[in-house]
């Protein structure tokens, strides 16, 4: 599996296993990710495909490099997808 597709899996446990926001984003806490069983059968490496995916700014956390145990309840945030450009058309069609 290469980064963009670990990404794309990270993003689709984040979903998965996170609460949805008011805003459109997942939160989720670092311990709840990295003690599924799930994600450790899919993620080799979690930690540094968390740090992928907020270089791609896919998703943000305080801090640089999380630690089990040390940063469990560290929140990591899905940011929300951006609305297709169809969708954006018509909602300012709308406000207009």
């Amino acid at each position: 599996m290469n980064v963009e597709e670990e990404v794309g899996r990270l993003k689709e446990e984040i979903q998965r296993l996170g609460k949805v926001q008011p805003d459109g984003s997942y939160k989720v806490t670092f311990g709840v990710l990295f003690n599924d069983d799930r994600c450790a059968n899919i993620f080799e490496a979690l930690v540094g495909t968390l740090r992928a995916a907020k270089r791609r700014k896919v998703l943000t956390y305080d801090g640089e490099l999380l630690l089990q145990g040390v940063h469990d309840n560290v929140e990591i945030i899905l940011k929300a997808a951006p609305l297709p450009a169809s969708e954006v058309a018509d909602d300012s069609a709308v406000k207009n």
